[in-house]
């Protein structure tokens, strides 16, 4: 007791060969004296946790410990050791890529091949050709680079757009089954001549879609469309843009000699607006202005016989005061309209079916045929009843309105 020797508090910090005191916690870095301990310290705290980062920090401890363990020059060599070896693991960690990256990149792979083997069974096959032709046929259109003729038919209008938005009624709706459509030449000008009747002209546009999608030369059928067409807002240049134009001798035989096929439905009104109870009978062809046209033209004549349009609407009534109002020829009652309102004025699902004849030619005839009363009467007359024996042989082998 006598040789004890106390020592101040104050000398253990001033001396360098004590060893230093332990810190509570067994894991974390010490401080040495040396200049390399701060930089160790920033080092550990920089390095990410995980992977070869905690690698990192580890191999910084066991150098701060080592330097705790020597003298205090040499500790503060080691805290320098610990330090680098901290910074150099985080500098590797800093390289590494994140955790779950080569799985997010695989998971987006993996939805990328599934989508583009998808877009062929939900758009068809062939799909990247056709967004490619829409987008040039927008192009087209937003920039006027479309053609239309003297008569304001836009055929690119009518292929893509007009013709698919009916094609869709045309086949699933009214499921038109087309007959004798090569009856309609390749070349030149035609004339056909169809019987009217539903009400709403239905079968004039079903009758364009069926020469269009079936004849071997993808022709269209202009037709000569009554006044009123042309006094409609909006629709009147939706049905020039469609091939329609005005039922006029001038402009049929414009149409001919360019040699278009041109359609004409010679009953008018009188075809479209009888009651159901007259169904499948011809009207009054007029006064024959149309053979007279063909004569002048060379063109053949082809009889067309519509079955099925006759019950989209059954007409059992005729409003007349209504329609002198509205300055229109008939206003039609029928079991849905207008008692259901715009749902009454959404035709019946029957099953239709267009045949074109065989066509009657009439460039035989000399140029002062068309001036003869008489043939044009007779050669009238047998397109009529061409059409009228058709229908019924149509009818006869038709099973059911809608079947």
């Amino acid at each position: 007791m006598a040789d004890a020797k106390v020592i101040p508090f104050d000398d253990d910090r001033s001396r360098g060969g004590g060893k230093p005191r332990r810190r509570s916690g067994a894991g974390r870095p010490r401080r040495a004296d040396g200049g390399g301990g701060a930089a160790g310290a920033e080092a550990a705290l920089s390095a990410l946790p995980g992977g070869q980062d905690s690698a990192a920090g580890e191999g910084g401890e066991s150098g701060a410990d080592d330097g705790a363990g020597q003298s205090g020059a040499d500790g503060g060599g080691a805290g320098r050791t610990g330090a680098a070896g901290a910074a150099d693991g985080a500098a590797s960690g800093g390289r590494t890529a994140p955790p779950g990256a080569e799985a997010a990149e695989a998971v987006a792979a993996a939805l990328q091949n599934a989508l583009m083997d998808a877009l062929p069974r939900l758009l068809g096959g062939g799909w990247e050709r056709r967004a490619t032709d829409a987008l040039s046929f927008l192009r087209r259109r937003l920039t006027g680079d479309y053609e239309v003729d003297e008569f304001g038919f836009d055929a690119e209008l009518t292929d893509q757009v007009l013709v698919p938005l009916f094609r869709p009624v045309f086949e699933k709706y009214f499921r038109v089954t087309v007959k004798g459509v090569e009856n309609i030449p390749d070349t030149g000008g035609a004339l056909v001549v169809c019987n009217h009747s539903g009400v709403v002209p239905w079968d004039g546009l079903m009758a364009q879609v069926a020469v269009h999608d079936h004849h071997p030369a993808d022709r269209h059928l202009r037709l000569l469309a009554a006044d009123l067409v042309f006094m409609l807002p909006f629709v009147n240049q939706l049905a020039r843009k469609g091939g329609h134009t005005l039922a006029c001798a001038d402009d049929a035989a414009r149409l001919l000699a360019r040699g278009e096929v041109v359609g004409v439905m010679p009953e008018g009104f009188k075809g479209i607006g009888k009651p159901f109870a007259d169904r499948y009978k011809l009207q009054r062809f007029g006064r024959g202005g149309f053979v007279s046209t063909a004569l002048r033209a060379g063109a053949p004549i082809v009889p067309c016989s519509i079955v099925g349009a006759e019950e989209i609407y059954p007409m059992i009534g005729n409003a007349k005061t209504v329609a002198r109002l509205l300055g229109l020829p008939y206003f039609p009652v029928t079991p849905t309209f207008p008692w259901l309102g715009a749902l009454g004025a959404v035709p019946l699902p029957t099953k239709w079916t267009i045949e074109f004849g065989e066509p009657i030619p009439t460039d035989g005839y000399p140029p002062e045929a068309a001036d003869d009363p008489m043939l044009m009467f007779n050669l009238t007359d047998q397109v009529r009843e061409t059409i009228q024996h058709t229908l019924y042989k149509l009818l006869v082998e038709r099973r059911s309105v809608f079947f």
